[in-house]
């Protein structure tokens, strides 16, 4: 592999990474409160969650560049404390993963919360831990495979996100260019489909073995519930 091709490589996995480190904490909050609470507005924060898994991506690029853009009110704020930009940089990119997989991490980890019993939260409750302790203590443990299977999922959809990708952070080889614009790259260039290959083998082996071990995660997780509730 040259260096394009490799730099492609590790800027997806460093993006995909990113993402998940990024969307796990609201991913659990979420994950918590979808599982465990019935209110007002509930159906209306499902549809918020949910709603990049059928938005076309590049409508979600284009909603995150205007948000994180120059002029949006998300990418001023950014700027002025941090004084980062992430618009046609890594971390847009990054971002990009974080939103456009969101919603299987929060399904993963709400299947994975709802299948631990709230008795045993409350137990835990009765023996003078607080809320905040039963759920790092108790109910993140028992979860635990839900949780790793979520944030599996998000990985391999953050590897492969072309759309919004390309909206916010653009097509920069060495800096922005992931895999699946690294394949784009090349399949438009004369002579690239060899190039292209190469990076789309790899592309598939990891995005195979995530979805694998995501089903096995998600079904150790289910193994698990049945077992706790025939004993």
């Amino acid at each position: 592999m040259d260096a394009d091709q490799i730099s492609a490589i590790l800027l997806s996995l460093r993006v995909s990474t990113m993402g998940v480190l990024l969307g796990l904490p609201p991913g659990l909050a979420c994950g918590w409160l979808l599982a465990r609470k019935n209110f007002w507005g509930k159906t209306i924060l499902e549809t918020i969650v949910y709603l990049p898994l059928v938005l076309p991506p590049v409508v979600t690029g284009y909603l995150l560049l205007v948000a994180f853009g120059r002029n949006g009110t998300l990418g001023i704020m950014l700027e002025t404390l941090s004084g980062v930009s992430i618009v046609f940089d890594w971390k847009g990119a990054a971002v990009a993963a974080a939103v456009v997989s969101f919603p299987l991490m929060v399904r993963s980890i709400r299947l994975g919360i709802a299948n631990v019993d709230p008795t045993l939260e409350m137990a835990a409750q009765t023996l003078g831990a607080t809320p905040w302790d039963a759920f790092w203590n108790v109910t993140v443990p028992l979860a635990r495979s839900g949780i790793i299977a979520g944030c599996v999922l998000a990985f391999a959809r953050g590897f492969g996100e072309f759309g919004a990708t390309i909206m916010i952070s653009g097509n920069i080889p060495g800096k922005t260019q992931t895999m699946p614009l690294y394949v784009y790259d090349k399949m438009e260039t004369p002579g690239g489909v060899e190039d292209a290959t190469i990076v789309i083998v790899v592309a598939i082996l990891i995005a195979g073995a995530s979805l694998m071990m995501s089903e096995l995660l998600e079904k150790r997780s289910q193994n698990g519930a049945s077992r706790d509730e025939s004993s």
